[in-house]
């Protein structure tokens, strides 16, 4: 059976009859979200209807017809997803989901919708992936538009359910307008170069090894004009402007006191979140202090903003853990 990773606690894999036991757990969970919705969690409330909905999927895979897949965060069933029809004859499918609240607010759902249309649209050639959802089922809706996909219009009075008919919205994303996973990579992979480089301009700095003239004012073009830094070595953070960070440690670097001096990143890690970023780095620095060698690391927490320039730095905190060198156990300077 495959497993495909969602995020570092949850995965996506098939859901099949004989795991009914533990579906049917989950659906009594999800019940007060998902029984005003979805039909066949209205009809799974025991063991023997619960392995008959299962069944149904099992029966349309094998017709290659739909299928169905269920979502685990640490070992727990919290939710799943589903292509209800599929039609390649006429390159037209339905995918579908559902959560229980445990499952909710960690994007698991968006992503395994996304791995589904993303293999419906590039291994088989579907033309239209579609989305039906109950009129004032307004969370469903919203995963629809966040997949980039379009309403349509509603299906008046279409489907009945306890007693009445609801209308049904339809939404769908053709195969045209479809980013697929790897140009989304790709391009998260372009945005990833462009913050590291960045980070690399601003560490590279300081830099006066080998007889090499340190220039700080670079630090004004990869950054915003309104940038802050901030300094949270000592017993309350300091903060400063770009001026003000970068004249003190260009005289610093230049005049004699801080010699041989680098610093360099041993750990990252970078989310983007549409036209923001935020970066936690690990670094090391050395060099000769007054005469005196010494070596020093920390941490830095640095925020991005796409501009109309570019990505920019916004912001950047730092903060240095006790020195390795024979000072003392004191820290390095305050580069």
């Amino acid at each position: 059976m495959f497993t495909l990773p969602l995020d570092d606690l949850a995965v996506l894999r098939p859901l099949e009859p004989w795991q009914a036991p533990e579906f049917l757990a989950h659906i009594d969970r999800a019940r007060p979200q998902v029984d005003p919705w979805i039909p066949w969690a209205t009809f799974s409330t025991d063991l023997e209807s619960a392995a008959a909905t299962l069944q149904r999927y099992a029966d349309r895979q094998a017709t290659d017809a739909g299928r169905i897949f269920g979502i685990w965060l640490e070992g727990t069933l919290v939710g799943g997803v589903m292509f209800t029809r599929f039609d390649s004859t006429s390159g037209v499918c339905e995918i579908g989901c559902w959560t229980e609240s445990a499952g909710q607010g960690r994007g698991l759902v968006g992503r395994a919708c996304r791995t589904l249309i993303d293999w419906a649209f590039t291994e088989r050639g579907i033309s239209r992936v579609e989305w039906w959802v109950a009129s004032g089922n307004t969370r469903s809706a919203a995963v629809a538009r966040r997949l980039g996909m379009t309403r349509e219009g509603v299906l008046r009075r279409h489907t009945p359910y306890r007693g009445e008919r609801r209308d049904i919205e339809v939404w769908s994303v053709l195969s045209e307008e479809w980013p697929t996973i790897a140009s989304e990579r790709s391009a998260a992979a372009a945005v990833q170069a462009q913050l590291d480089r960045l980070m690399g301009v601003f560490v590279g700095a300081f830099t006066n090894t080998e007889g090499r003239r340190p220039d700080l004012g670079v630090i004004r073009d990869i950054f915003v004009p309104q940038g802050r830094i901030i300094a949270n070595v000592g017993p309350e953070p300091v903060f400063y402007d770009l001026d003000s960070f970068i004249e003190p440690r260009q005289k610093m670097l230049t005049d004699g006191t801080l010699t041989e001096f680098s610093e360099w990143e041993v750990a990252e890690r970078t989310e983007v979140f549409g036209s923001i970023a935020h970066r936690f780095s690990e670094y090391r620095k050395s060099g000769f202090h007054n005469g005196e060698w010494f070596e020093g690391s920390g941490h830095k927490t640095t925020q991005f903003l796409r501009t109309p320039e570019g990505w920019r730095m916004s912001s950047l905190a730092w903060d240095d853990l006790p020195s390795s060198s024979p000072r003392d156990g004191q820290r390095p300077p305050r580069r």
